[in-house]
């Protein structure tokens, strides 16, 4: 059994930055992939940004050239409204998908 646990969401003004960790334990194989995904009210969760664990890293185009994801953390920097949401952290290995509990994230203009 694998269990994750975010860390790091809260408020920021647009243009601020903030450092999502997702903390795993468990035990972990490879291959596998980390995800991170969000969701804001009314609309359906998305990928924001994953890695395997060879090291190949995949973005959403809206997050592309401002987020960084590594194999425990999200780096967000020039944030924006429309960031809002709460994201969460996903392990994917051995057909099994493992979730956090989410953090908020509140951008204001």
């Amino acid at each position: 059994q694998v269990r994750l646990v975010e860390s790091g969401g809260g408020s920021v003004q647009a243009g601020g930055s903030l450092r999502l960790s997702c903390a795993a334990s468990g035990v972990i194989f490879s291959p596998n992939v980390m995800g991170w995904f969000r969701q804001a009210p009314g609309k359906q969760r998305e990928l924001v940004a994953s890695i395997t664990s060879g090291g190949t890293t995949t973005y959403a185009g809206s997050v592309k050239g401002r987020f960084t994801i590594s194999r425990d953390s999200l780096r967000m920097n020039d944030l924006k409204p429309e960031d809002t949401a709460v994201y969460y952290c996903m392990l994917t290995q051995r057909g099994n998908d493992y979730w956090g509990q989410g953090t908020q994230v509140t951008v204001s203009s």
